[in-house]
């Protein structure tokens, strides 16, 4: 019988960790330097959220052996991916919605974390609350985004890097404490082809 590629779960798995990086990198920016421009973070958001979108896409359906981290990224890959292409053309005018939209999807992943950390417990993976904890942390920090984006630039710039850095760091560990990639990884569907015994199709 032939094997599953694990390719598509290897780019599924080093999409994540690299992009999770890049979250991390920019929170870090975006914190100690708060006077970057409007248009230079709406860009740098847009970009970042159109290319995880796709990296959610393709551990969706890479089919990984858990089937955890990647259980929820159908939908809001697509989601993300709108709200990036949206934020990428509009950086200078949609401040207010790069914060609320940013927001509100990491709210979410908060939330599809949450389940995935039921989820891992149910597994057996020890460190299921960990995940748990990072979790709801990320998701408070979203909900502070989508209120307080009427505030300064300044203090927006340093709130926007928090939860960027804290999307990061989820993420991050979510997805290396979660995904296991098995070479020998059988498809879902065995295939079988019918043959007679005695004139009757088995």
């Amino acid at each position: 019988m032939k094997m599953r590629s694990v390719v598509p779960m290897r780019i599924a798995k080093i999409g994540y960790i690299v992009m999770s990086i890049l979250f991390c990198a920019a929170g870090i920016l975006f914190i100690a330097s708060p006077e970057l421009s409007v248009s230079i973070i709406g860009v740098c958001i847009g970009i970042a959220m159109i290319l995880f979108g796709i990296v959610k896409l393709i551990g969706y359906f890479s089919k990984d052996l858990f089937r955890l981290a990647f259980q929820f990224d159908l939908e809001f890959g697509i989601l993300i991916i709108i709200l990036g292409v949206i934020v990428l053309f509009n950086p200078k005018n949609l401040m207010a919605f790069i914060c609320v939209a940013l927001g509100i999807s990491i709210l979410l992943d908060g939330l599809f974390k949450i389940r995935i950390a039921m989820d891992s417990k149910q597994f057996g993976i020890q460190r299921w609350w960990l995940i748990l904890a990072l979790a709801i942390v990320t998701g408070v920090i979203g909900v502070f985004l989508i209120v307080d984006s009427v505030i300064g630039a300044r203090t927006l710039s340093v709130l926007l890097g928090l939860t960027l850095f804290s999307e990061g760091v989820l993420n991050l560990y979510t997805v290396i404490s979660t995904v296991l990639i098995v070479k020998n990884q059988f498809p879902d569907v065995i295939e079988t082809e019918a043959f007679e015994i005695d004139g009757k199709e088995r």
